[in-house]
């Protein structure tokens, strides 16, 4: 789908040929001598529209109006979250067949952040999955005007919006594909062409170089496949080579059985979804290729299926990983921290600002916080303030949890340096004090997006999230005064306990 920001006032706007045009009116909207503006205020003298976010007047076919169709919005204080909320409720219209052209005006002044925010919006409406599907009606929204009074004003707000549909959109195709259309060489295709951008490079691992780094870990967990792991290893350099990267680990477990302790039969699909963490890395780099902001970015994605094959690993089973400790694999299902243990040891060579790590993790996250807000852990306060403001700006909210040393003494085991878990009570915080054990003093957060990444039911599928935290948070590092830059203290400080939910490991 095509994007352009446009000068338009409501006069110009009622001229604008378009199959739809949607019409954003915020709190003390005062009309002018405008067809549009007249409409709009004789349906608030009427109580036929109200300006709450999300409230909405459709109308067809309106004198001199040139659209087909109109739809008036409210968009209650005209902050970025009211013109989320106002575009989405118009929703079905922009989605309707035969709808080619939308154009998006707003009744009074938009700030940057609300463009950007109706842009994301948009494209979230207007979403179809297809790849798979024979006879499929595809998106039929091909472009869509954003009309604003000073374009200049709006034009940073709108090319990241743009930019973050591109990457929300990857991720979400990659999230959505079947396992057997998103294999780990598949993915690996993937990260490929996002090498196509400027300024991004792409290197992939196979079993014998995995191998020869002593990936223990990782290599257990894909005995059980026919499918070949990939070790995916992706660079943005935006600034000059001697600046500290963010390393960006995503989990890439193109499909969970659960290995040996095999998952339930219901519901078992939903984990192809279980490489989404993975894709939001090559979502973010999609998004990074546009925007070219100056900052250095490594993207590590350990790909492999957790399968049940003869050659599996067993509970009980002990493996070396990378950092030379060793684990007792307890339950064969806890696989993703046994791929992502080694790509955090493999982070250290970057010596990198920060890390983060962003996996399908727990089950007990999402019973601790459902699908509103990711799971947050973090060593560091400035790197877990930071991503929870990006995660804010971005209307991709997460929370902050404990990391309490105490959380770690269920990983002790009798026959290895830890065990793979720690029972059920706390699941989400013992996992993330697991990863913890192999990240050492690089400033290190960890995003549980088990609740956050897909939705199930009627409108199952891949949300794309948390690309739009990721992306935020990269372009304020980026754009971080000089002395203040993309790096963190590196001294770990505790976060508090009293921000801990009970929660059951699934």
């Amino acid at each position: 789908m095509n994007f352009d920001l446009k000068t338009l006032d409501l006069t110009a706007a009622a001229s604008e040929k378009c199959d739809l045009l949607v019409v954003l009116i915020p709190e003390g909207f005062k009309p002018g001598a405008d067809a549009l503006s007249a409409l709009a205020a004789l349906a608030l003298k009427h109580g036929d529209l109200a300006l709450k976010a999300g409230k909405q007047l459709q109308l067809y076919q309106v004198p001199a109006v040139a659209a087909r169709r109109v739809v008036l919005v409210g968009c209650g204080d005209g902050s970025a979250r009211a013109l989320r909320q106002a575009v989405l409720a118009a929703g079905g219209a922009i989605k309707a067949p035969h709808t080619k052209r939308v154009v998006l005006c707003w009744a009074g002044a938009a700030s940057a952040d609300a463009v950007g925010a109706a842009v994301q919006a948009v494209a979230e409406a207007s979403y179809v999955y297809t790849t798979t599907k024979s006879k499929a009606e595809a998106r039929s929204l091909g472009r869509c005007v954003i009309g604003v009074a000073s374009p200049t004003e709006a034009r940073e707000g709108f090319d990241r919006g743009v930019a973050l549909v591109a990457g929300v959109e990857f991720a979400r195709e990659w999230g959505n594909r079947p396992a057997n259309h998103a294999t780990p060489s598949l993915l690996a295709d993937a990260a490929k062409t996002l090498a196509k951008l400027p300024r991004i490079q792409c290197k992939v691992h196979g079993p014998a170089e995995v191998s020869r780094l002593g990936m223990g870990a990782f290599m257990a967990v894909a005995r059980g496949s026919e499918e070949p792991l990939r070790f995916i290893e992706l660079r943005y350099n935006g600034a000059a080579k001697d600046k500290a990267p963010v390393v960006l680990v995503g989990k890439g477990i193109t499909f969970d059985t659960g290995g040996i302790s095999i998952k339930p039969a219901p519901e078992m699909d939903e984990m192809k979804f279980d490489m989404c963490g993975a894709a939001s890395v090559l979502g973010t780099f999609r998004a990074l290729g546009e925007l070219q902001p100056a900052i250095n970015v490594v993207g590590l994605i350990p790909a492999c299926e957790n399968m049940p094959d003869g050659r599996a690993v067993k509970p009980g089973d002990v493996v070396t990983s990378m950092s030379g400790q060793t684990i007792e694999i307890l339950n064969t299902d806890a696989e993703g921290r046994l791929v992502l243990c080694d790509a955090l040891t493999y982070a250290a060579r970057f010596k990198p600002a920060a890390v983060v790590d962003i996996a399908t993790l727990t089950g007990a996250c999402v019973i601790a916080l459902g699908g509103v807000r990711s799971g947050l852990f973090a060593n560091n306060d400035g790197l877990a303030a930071a991503l929870q403001e990006a995660g804010e700006s971005a209307q991709d909210p997460c929370w902050r949890m404990p990391l309490d040393d105490d959380y770690a003494e269920g990983l002790k085991s009798n026959f290895a340096d830890m065990g793979n878990v720690a029972g059920r009570a706390g699941g989400s915080i013992t996992a993330a004090k697991f990863l913890q054990k192999f990240v050492g003093d690089m400033p290190w957060a960890h995003l549980d997006i088990a609740g956050t990444a897909w939705r199930g039911g009627a409108a199952k599928g891949s949300t794309g999230r948390p690309v739009g935290l990721l992306v935020h948070y990269l372009l304020a590092q980026a754009h971080a005064k000089v002395g203040k830059a993309a790096s963190v203290p590196r001294a770990a400080a505790k976060p508090a306990s009293k921000r801990a939910p009970r929660a059951k490991a699934a």
